[in-house]
C-alpha cells in the first residue's frame, strides 16, 4: 500500500472509531487533532470552521486551549484565511515569510516555524480548515500532505452532519458568491433574458465519504472507468462531441485520460485510504482543481479543464445520477448554465421556461448556437469562473446584447433591466400588430421580407412574424442535432411538413452545408483530417458533390416532398459555373428516375445559387442564364472579402458590413443581373439589422431573408423610407467614400427618425 494511503488509513481508522462513539462535536473534534498530530507527529493541529463569516478556532492540539472560539480570521486574513478563501493548499518551512501571515498572540504559536493547510470543502466551497504546525522549519511531505486532504474530506461530512456550520454560510462566506456580482463574456446570441440559475448537470452531493467495504468501492469505481471509456469510444464513432473545429484533439485527450494510469491509480490510492468511490474520485477532483489555480499556462489549463470534466463523468456514472436538468424539467423561467452544449441538449428544454443560455466556453460557429439563434434563444459565452459565482437558483439579469450577466442584482439594477425588458417587449407588440400588414415604402415600393428557419418547431414564426415566406431553410440542422444520418424517409417527412406548414408562402431549401466546422462525426471516412481553415475548407457544396450518395438521397427527398408542388431548391458555396451544373444533374438524374418509376413529380422545380464565394460574381454572366434565383450570403462573403474570421473577437471591428468594400461589391452583383429574370435575395445577419437594411434597399435590394425576430422591425423601417432618397444618399456615399459610413447613415436616420439598432 501507498505510503500517502497508508497514512491517511491510520488516520481514518481513529477517526471512525471517534465518529462512531457517543461524544459530543466538540469532544469529537478535540480527539480528531490529537489523532492527526500524532499520526503525523505534527506538535500543532488546529480546525478552523466558518460561523457568521469569520473562520473560527474550533480545536487545536499545541496551541493555547484559551484561544478555542476566541481566535477569529476573516477569510483571506493569515495563512488559514489564504487558504480557504483561494481553496488552496499551503505547504511552508517558514510561515511568516507568507506575504498573508498573521501572528496571533493567543494562540501561542510563536514558537512554531512550519505550518501546513488544506481547506475543508463542502459542495465545492471552502467551510473550514485543516492546519498542522512544527517547531522546526520544515516542508511537509507529499504523503503528509494528502493524508490532510484526505481527512479534511471526512471533516467535510462531519461537521455538515453535526451542525457546526451554517450550509448556507459556506457558499455566502466567499465574496464571490455573496451579494451581486457581473459576468462578462462573449455575445453569442443577442437579447435579454430573466431565470433562475440551472446547472445543465447540476452537482452531486456526496452523502457518505467513509467506505465500509474497500474492495467493493474498489471495484463500483472499476465498473464505472469501464462505463465511462465505452461512452468515450461511442462518440469518437458515431455522436456529436467536442469544441468546434477541434474534435480530433479534444476526443484525443479525454481518451489520453480516460485510459491514463496515474489518474486511476490516484483514485484507487484514495479509495485504499478509506473512502467511498465517490469521495475518492472527488479527492482526486479536488487536487486537480487545487492544481488548475496555480498553472498559468492556458493551453495547459485547458487540459486540466478536460481532466475536470471527464471526473464528472465518471463520478455521475458511479453515483448512478446521470441526468441532466432537461431530463429532471424546468419548473420556472431559467438561465441554463453549462460548460458547453450540444445542439441536441439544447433542444431537449422545455422552450417555454428556458428564457437564456450562459456558457463556459462557446463559439460563434458552435452548433448549439446555430441552434440557439434559430430559436430566439440568448446566449452569452466564454464567461468564466462561473462555477465560482453563480449557485443554482440564483436570479441571474442576461444581457447578452452587451455581453454581461448580473448575478444576484441589487433592486435598483433589476428594476432598470425590467424598464428595458419591458420597453423590448412593448416594441415587440408594435411588430405584432404590423404582422399582416404588407411592407411598401412611402415611395410605393413593395420589399418582400423573408425568414430564415431550418427546424420544425421555427414554422410557427412564419404567420406569427408575418414574413412573405422562408428564404433560407437550412436543411443541414437536421443533420446536426442527430446522433446518426437521417435516413431518406425523415428528410423527406420534415421537408413535407414544412411545406404543408407554410402553406401558399415560398420556401427555398438550401442543400446541406456541413462539413468544416459544422463536421459531422458520423459522415468522417478513415483519412479525413481537420480543415486548418473549417470556413473555407471542405464543406457545403464540395463536401455533398464528393458524397454522391448523400446529395442524391437528399435530392430524392426534396423531389418526394414537393410531389405537386413548387420545389425552390438552393446550392451553397458555388465557387464556378460548374459546381452548380453538377449538383442539379444530381437532382435532374433523380427527377428523371421518379418519372421512368412513374412516382409524382414537382409542378416545377426552381434552381438557385448561393453567393458566399467572391469568384462566384466574377462568372455570373455565364451562370446567370441557368438560374431561377441568386442570394447573396452576407455571412460568409463578408469574411471572404475581408479576410477576417468572423469567429475571431478580435477582427470583430473590421468584419463591418457597412463598409463601402461590401457595399459595392453589392452593388456590382445586382448591376451584372440587370436584363436577367431573377429574383435576388440577400440572405443573413446583415440584412436583419436596420442600418445594414437601409445600406441594401438604398443599393435595390428588394429581397431579404433574415431571423424571425427581425422580422416586424424591417417592416417598420420599410414604412418609414423613400428608396429613391435613400437611393440617391447611398450613390453618393459610395462614389466619394467618407472613412466612417456607418456614422454618416446613423446621422441620415437620425435627421429623419429612423430607429436604428
Amino acid at each position: 500500500m501507498p505510503a500517502s494511503s497508508s497514512a491517511a488509513r491510520t488516520i481514518l481508522t481513529g477517526l471512525h472509531e471517534v465518529m462512531a462513539s457517543r461524544l459530543g462535536a466538540q469532544a469529537k473534534l478535540n480527539q480528531v487533532v490529537e489523532i492527526i498530530g500524532e499520526s503525523l507527529d505534527s506538535e500543532v493541529c488546529s480546525i478552523y470552521l466558518l460561523r457568521e463569516g469569520m473562520l473560527e478556532l474550533f480545536a487545536t492540539r499545541g496551541l493555547n486551549q484559551e484561544a478555542v472560539h476566541v481566535t477569529r480570521l476573516a477569510m483571506n486574513e493569515g495563512l488559514v484565511g489564504a487558504l480557504a478563501q483561494n481553496i488552496e493548499t499551503l505547504n511552508l518551512a517558514e510561515a511568516a515569510t507568507h506575504p498573508n501571515f498573521s501572528y496571533r498572540p493567543e494562540t501561542g504559536e510563536e514558537r512554531f516555524h512550519s505550518f501546513a493547510g488544506v481547506p475543508i470543502v463542502r459542495k465545492e466551497r471552502s467551510v473550514g480548515a485543516l492546519t498542522v504546525q512544527h517547531g522546526d522549519p520544515r516542508r511537509y511531505e507529499e504523503v503528509e500532505i494528502e493524508a490532510l486532504q484526505t481527512v479534511a474530506m471526512v471533516l467535510s461530512e462531519f461537521i455538515s452532519n453535526a451542525d457546526l456550520i451554517d450550509e448556507q454560510e459556506g457558499f455566502d462566506a466567499n465574496p464571490q458568491m455573496n451579494g451581486p456580482q457581473q459576468l462578462t463574456g462573449m455575445t453569442l446570441v443577442k437579447g435579454l433574458a430573466r431565470g433562475s440559475a440551472v446547472y445543465h448537470q447540476p452537482r452531486i452531493t456526496i452523502d457518505h465519504v467513509m467506505a465500509d467495504d474497500t474492495e467493493a468501492e474498489r471495484q463500483r469505481v472499476y465498473r464505472a472507468f469501464d462505463r465511462m471509456r465505452d461512452q468515450i469510444e461511442a462518440m469518437a464513432n458515431q455522436a456529436e462531441f467536442g469544441v468546434e473545429g477541434e474534435h480530433a484533439e479534444v476526443l484525443q485527450t479525454y481518451k489520453m485520460f480516460a485510459y491514463d494510469e496515474g489518474w486511476s491509480r490516484r483514485i484507487n490510492e484514495a479509495i485504499d485510504s478509506g473512502l467511498t468511490a465517490e469521495a475518492a474520485i472527488e479527492r482526486v477532483q479536488q487536487r486537480t482543481r487545487m492544481r488548475m489555480r496555480q498553472i498559468d499556462d492556458p493551453l495547459l489549463a485547458d487540459r486540466m479543464h478536460d481532466l475536470e470534466d471527464l471526473a464528472n463523468r465518471l463520478l455521475r456514472i458511479v453515483s448512478g445520477q446521470m441526468g441532466t436538468a432537461a431530463s429532471m424539467g424546468l419548473r420556472q423561467d431559467t438561465i441554463l448554465i453549462a460548460r458547453n452544449l450540444g445542439p441536441a441538449e439544447l433542444l431537449e428544454y422545455d422552450r417555454r421556461r428556458l428564457k437564456g443560455v450562459l456558457l463556459e466556453e462557446g463559439s460563434l460557429t458552435s452548433h448549439v448556437v446555430i441552434v440557439a439563434r434559430a430559436m430566439g434563444i440568448p446566449v452569452l459565452g466564454r464567461a468564466r469562473g462561473v462555477r465560482a459565482v453563480v449557485r443554482d437558483g440564483d436570479e441571474i439579469l442576461l444581457d447578452a446584447t452587451q455581453a454581461l450577466a448580473q448575478v444576484r442584482p441589487v433592486h435598483a439594477v433589476a428594476q432598470a433591466f425590467e424598464t428595458r425588458s419591458q420597453r423590448s417587449r412593448d416594441k415587440q407588440a408594435s411588430y405584432a400588430a404590423l404582422r399582416g400588414v404588407e411592407p411598401f415604402s412611402r415611395d410605393g415600393e413593395r420589399i418582400f421580407v423573408m425568414m430564415n428557419a431550418g427546424l420544425r418547431d421555427d414554422i410557427p414564426m412564419l404567420n406569427l412574424s408575418g414574413a412573405d415566406g422562408i428564404g433560407l431553410f437550412r436543411t443541414e440542422f437536421q443533420f446536426l442535432v442527430s446522433a446518426a444520418l437521417p435516413q431518406r424517409e425523415r428528410q423527406t417527412r420534415l421537408y413535407r411538413e414544412v411545406l404543408d406548414a407554410a402553406g401558399d408562402k415560398p420556401v427555398v431549401f438550401r442543400t446541406l452545408d456541413i462539413g468544416g466546422d459544422k463536421s459531422l462525426p458520423y459522415l468522417r471516412k478513415d483519412g479525413d483530417s481537420a480543415d486548418e481553415n473549417p470556413a473555407m475548407g471542405w464543406r457545403a457544396l464540395r463536401l455533398a458533390l464528393s458524397r454522391e450518395g448523400l446529395m442524391k438521397a437528399q435530392a430524392r427527398s426534396l423531389l418526394e416532398a414537393t410531389a405537386g408542388r413548387t420545389l425552390n431548391v438552393m446550392f451553397p458555396m458555388v465557387s464556378e459555373p460548374w459546381e452548380f451544373d453538377a449538383a442539379r444533374n444530381v437532382f435532374e438524374q433523380q427527377l428523371a428516375m421518379m418519372k421512368q418509376r412513374r412516382r409524382p413529380l414537382p409542378e416545377c422545380i426552381r434552381y438557385g445559387a448561393m453567393l458566399e464565394v467572391p469568384a462566384l460574381a466574377e462568372m455570373l454572366d455565364v451562370l446567370a442564364p441557368r438560374l431561377s434565383f441568386l442570394s447573396i450570403g452576407t455571412n460568409d462573403l463578408t469574411q471572404f472579402l475581408f479576410a477576417a474570421d468572423r469567429s475571431n473577437p478580435r477582427l470583430a471591428e473590421r468584419y463591418d458590413w457597412l463598409s463601402p468594400a461590401i457595399l459595392r461589391f453589392v452593388r456590382r452583383v445586382i448591376g451584372s443581373l440587370a436584363g436577367h429574370r431573377i429574383d435576388l435575395t440577400v440572405c443573413g445577419e446583415m440584412g436583419g439589422r436596420r442600418l445594414e437594411a437601409l445600406a441594401l434597399i438604398g443599393l435595390g435590394v428588394r429581397r431579404l431573408s433574415i431571423t424571425p425576430a427581425a422580422v416586424g422591425p424591417l417592416k417598420e423601417l420599410v414604412r418609414k423610407i423613400d428608396t429613391r432618397e435613400i437611393a440617391a444618399a447611398m450613390e453618393r456615399w459610395l462614389s466619394e467614400p467618407v472613412s466612417d459610413l456607418r456614422t454618416q447613415m446613423i446621422r441620415w436616420a437620425e435627421e429623419r427618425d429612423i430607429e436604428w439598432d
